[in-house]
């Protein structure tokens, strides 16, 4: 599995984190879990998750630069290769999110990867409510793909 997300602060690191320490839960036996910045991951990381967690700030009412810039360099590559991907995204916004979310959703629509359920948004002030709430997002993925569900 992995994990593409912006963390350009320690709030958003400690998000992160948490979605990884929830994929990474002891119950969940066959997942491997990997966390790689967007500006560093690659089709080839892509290419080797059997799912995908996405998670990005809101800037100026869209996905982070880092995000986008992950999109454009992996987007043909995979485009063939990774159809039905199952993902999972949760953005980090100051304002509504929505123009984040709307961004992501029409990208990923265009890889055709599959969503696992509907964006996690950790909206408005910083709450440490998104700390347990990003810790579930990631051990549902991990144990859906665990039992074979996605």
């Amino acid at each position: 599995m992995l994990v593409v997300a912006n963390t350009p602060s320690s709030n958003t690191l400690a998000l992160a984190e948490a979605v990884v320490r929830g994929a990474n839960h002891p119950d969940i036996n066959s997942v491997i879990v990997r966390h790689v910045a967007p500006l560093v991951a690659c089709a080839d990381d892509v290419i080797a998750a059997d799912g995908i967690i996405l998670g990005t700030t809101e800037n100026f009412g869209y996905m982070s630069g880092a995000l986008k810039d992950f999109f454009d360099r992996i987007y043909y590559p995979v485009l063939e290769l990774k159809q039905g991907t199952p993902y999972a995204l949760y953005v980090r916004a100051g304002l509504d999110g929505t123009g984040t979310i709307s961004a992501v959703t029409r990208i990923v629509t265009g890889l055709k990867w599959r969503p696992i359920c509907d964006p996690l948004l950790c909206h408005g002030t910083y709450d440490n409510s998104f700390i347990h709430q990003c810790e579930e997002l990631g051990t549902t993925m991990a144990a859906s793909l665990d039992a074979g569900i996605v």
